[in-house]
């Protein structure tokens, strides 16, 4: 412990709270200049990363951390810290030179070209994947249904899912029941409903009934937070209107075309749409669930019993990659990287609109929403048991489920929560006390101890 760290967590002039060297915006920034422009030993790096994580969870403030260095000096500091952390335990946790363990280094994963994935892409070009020692090829896919269809047939190790396919499968809705787990969630908000521009003097959703409006898939949450927002204003989303499953890369020619009068899809899609000036944004997906779920990184769960090592070498590469995206200064940097042809194939102005949150409405307005989109990976499980009252009033769950069992055995909130402490990541206190986080739609609160009352309450069901 007497080598010099890079990022310098006993120097009382280093300030941790930017990032190691106090030179760039965020660490996460740092990190990706360093992989940019190093050969460094990454066994080294990964040493480097826990002690310098670790000193920071035991001070928060940076103020305080500088403090104390001056005060007794580093030799006294590495001493008296290293004799309260666990540090040397947590180092050999994550070193790179666990990479000779790894069960499987060649791996394909499947991604559908949406801003949902960037967590998952990003890992690729910042160079994470490698770190863990791990050959990713991330294949482009056009569909959810044909995500679902190759992991099945194991043509893919790991996938870019929606959140609510792991349940789906898992229960063996739509498909032969595969236990399937959410490793992370891989964004939050990030969606929209996108109306054809006709429709501008038509924005009260009671008059829409005779619609016919465009989700990705079933086991979506565009679907069940369409479903609920039409339901919310009388609407019943089955009779009075026609939902029609249709690839979000279809989306856009379809409204121009008349055949549908909106969509309630993934971003960068409805951002295209204002683009391409042939629909409009009638509203953001967080103003029906602030912070909701949207996508998640998944695998079957047979893949992390015969593979367990590789799959925390994935699971750290995409928590890395999440807590990059979630500094707001690096979203300029990550719209170039991610809208390339390799991964979203969209011209850079309408990825970076998302994610930065100043956009176009395409009612002639100029919004700033940086919560837009965000990417807090943590799987909780109140999110889970909300999803499955969903399938549970619309008919997709025609049985009785133990939803708190199911939403505790597919999302890996423990595993989430484990792994962001040992490589640093704050982790938000109701995660440590349960993982059922308050949720709140459209004004309803949500009581996850009472889903089956909570499917009861509402008028408009299949149930």
């Amino acid at each position: 412990m007497d080598r010099q760290n890079r990022y310098r967590p006993f120097d009382s002039r280093a300030t941790l709270g930017r990032c190691a060297c106090g030179q760039h915006a965020s660490q996460s920034e740092h990190e990706r200049q360093a992989h940019a422009s190093s050969a460094t030993d990454a066994a080294m790096m990964s040493r480097d990363f826990v002690e310098a994580a670790a000193v920071r969870t035991l001070f928060p403030g940076d103020a305080a951390r500088r403090s104390f260095m001056r005060a007794v000096g580093k030799g006294a500091a590495m001493t008296a810290i290293y004799s309260v952390l666990p540090i040397a335990s947590l180092q050999e946790a994550f070193a790179e030179d666990k990479q000779g363990n790894l069960e499987k280094r060649d791996l394909n994963i499947g991604f559908l070209p949406i801003t949902c994935a960037t967590p998952l892409i990003a890992a690729e070009p910042l160079g994470f994947y490698k770190e863990q020692g791990l050959n990713v090829t991330l294949q482009k896919v056009g569909g959810w249904a044909l995500v679902r269809d190759r992991m099945l047939n194991r043509e893919l190790d790991a996938s870019h899912m929606l959140a609510p396919m792991p349940l789906a499968i898992s229960m063996g809705i739509g498909s032969q029941p595969t236990p399937t787990r959410v490793a992370t969630i891989q964004n939050v908000n990030g969606q929209a409903i996108v109306l054809a521009l006709k429709h501008k003097d038509n924005r009260d959703p009671r008059n829409w009934k005779g619609f016919r409006f465009a989700i990705p898939f079933d086991y979506s949450m565009h679907n069940f937070l369409l479903r609920y927002y039409l339901a919310e204003h009388g609407i019943d989303p089955d009779r009075d209107v026609q939902l029609r499953v249709t690839p979000p890369a279809e989306m856009i020619a379809n409204l121009r075309a008349g055949n549908i009068d909106g969509f309630l899809g993934p971003d960068p899609f409805n951002q295209r749409a204002v683009f391409d000036e042939v629909g409009f944004i009638h509203i953001l997906s967080k103003d029906i669930w602030a912070g909701h779920p949207c996508c998640s990184f998944s695998v079957f769960d047979g893949f992390i019993q015969r593979n367990p090592n590789t799959f925390a070498a994935l699971f750290r590469a995409n928590l890395k990659a999440a807590a990059y995206a979630h500094e707001a200064s690096n979203r300029p940097a990550l719209a170039r990287m991610i809208s390339a042809p390799a991964y979203l194939n969209q011209p850079e102005l309408v990825v970076r609109q998302v994610l930065t949150g100043t956009f176009a409405d395409g009612l002639g307005q100029v919004q700033r929403v940086p919560d837009r989109v965000d990417f807090e990976p943590l799987p909780w499980y109140s999110m889970a048991t909300w999803m499955m009252t969903q399938m549970k009033r619309w008919g997709y769950l025609k049985r009785d489920v133990d939803y708190r069992s199911l939403a505790e055995k597919v999302f890996l909130l423990t595993n989430a929560r484990r792994a962001m402490q040992q490589i640093g990541e704050p982790v938000p206190d109701a995660a440590l006390n349960g993982g059922y986080r308050p949720i709140s739609v459209m004004g309803r609160t949500f009581d996850a101890s009472r889903p089956d009352d909570y499917v009861s309450s509402f008028p408009i069901k299949r149930t």
